[in-house]
């Protein structure tokens, strides 16, 4: 049963970064460090032994990767959640999002031309929320998540089978490998637009971008001002950006904005359900998936409000139970439904 005391390893190939995280983890309570690692190799026997909790992770080391490091893991059944910790080099994004997309639990920068002083304090913050919400996945209870309110009762909505003009697709922590679950499920011809978004740095959402794209029959795109949403493209929120959506006579376009972030998100669930909701009207089909926090409760409930439909993801199978759980204890949810399921009930709302 878990105490609440998390047991980190770091592992890390330049001793500078290795002893700036355990000093940071040092100034975390209720973290316990249970070992350090300079190589892959060493990394997968240190977690063998000491079986940490957590692992910061970094993702480029000589010899065995973070990536195979995380293969190994598994191939050993050893699950830690895995924290990737990336450079900016032309690599470290695409290898930060494929180790995203193998289940690392979530990922930070290292920070670079800052102060040391400045570094660690971005460091500590960035581990800190990340080490919360690995506290907050271990301690749910998904029995519990069956205690849950019904919808609550508002406008008439679309009836099964309805064409929606709009897919809203939100999520954080555990998100690359949501997506991956849904969106290379979704059929070519789609009537539909479809726009997601991930809680990520905007280093990392091309390369999101691209590996979606490189596994689907659709389009995905990181979106850009002015560009046109049409039926059948995904189009990815880009980092550091609210993504919403204007009107031009029949023509939808994208609306970037570096406005303020809501719950600490930038881009935001809320802004883009809101102005999808004020655009499409009943068209709008929201769905919430695995992440901390609470973004995207009040754009459901504007979704709602217009006729629009709601599916939240069920607990079982989150990385962390945050985003969908505050959709469902608002009672704004219509169908919660588990990942595995969510491509097809999607469909199911086009046939």
């Amino acid at each position: 049963m878990f105490d609440g005391v998390l047991r980190v390893a770091v592992i890390d190939d330049s001793a500078l970064y290795r002893q700036m995280i355990l000093n940071v983890l040092g100034r975390i309570a209720g973290v316990e460090v249970v070992g350090t690692a300079a190589d892959g190799d060493a990394a997968v026997e240190l977690v063998a032994r000491a079986r940490p909790d957590v692992i910061t992770l970094d993702v480029q080391m000589p010899g065995r990767d973070g990536i195979e490091v995380l293969r190994a893991l598994r191939q050993r059944g050893l699950a830690p959640r895995s924290i990737m910790v990336s450079s900016l080099t032309a690599q470290g994004a695409p290898a930060t999002v494929a180790a995203l997309m193998e289940g690392a639990f979530d990922a930070i920068l290292k920070p670079a031309g800052v102060d040391p002083h400045v570094s660690r304090e971005l460091i500590q913050r960035e581990l800190s929320e990340k080490l919360n919400a690995v506290r907050e996945s271990m301690a749910v209870s998904p029995a519990g998540a069956t205690l849950l309110p019904p919808p609550q009762k508002m406008p008439p909505r679309p009836a099964l089978g309805t064409r929606f003009d709009c897919v809203v697709i939100g999520t954080s922590t555990g998100g690359p490998q949501a997506l991956r679950a849904v969106i290379p499920l979704l059929p070519v011809g789609l009537p539909a637009a479809v726009l997601v978004v991930q809680h990520i740095p905007a280093q990392f959402t091309s390369s999101l971008a691209e590996r979606l794209d490189s596994g689907s029959r659709l389009r995905v795109v990181e979106a850009t001002e002015g560009m046109t949403v049409e039926s059948g493209r995904v189009l990815l929120a880009p980092g550091g950006m609210h993504l919403g959506v204007g009107r031009r006579g029949e023509q939808i376009f994208c609306v970037l904005d570096d406005g303020p972030r809501r719950h600490g998100c930038r881009p935001s669930l809320d802004h883009l359900l809101e102005s999808a909701a004020a655009t499409y009207g009943s068209k709008v089909l929201a769905i919430v998936l695995t992440g901390m926090g609470c973004d995207g409760a009040e754009g459901c409930r504007a979704v709602r409000e217009r006729g629009g439909r709601v599916i939240a993801q069920a607990a079982e199978g989150c990385v962390v139970f945050g985003m969908p759980k505050a959709v469902i204890m608002a009672g704004l949810a219509d169908e919660i439904v588990p990942l595995e399921q969510v491509a097809a009930t999607v469909i199911g709302h086009f046939g």
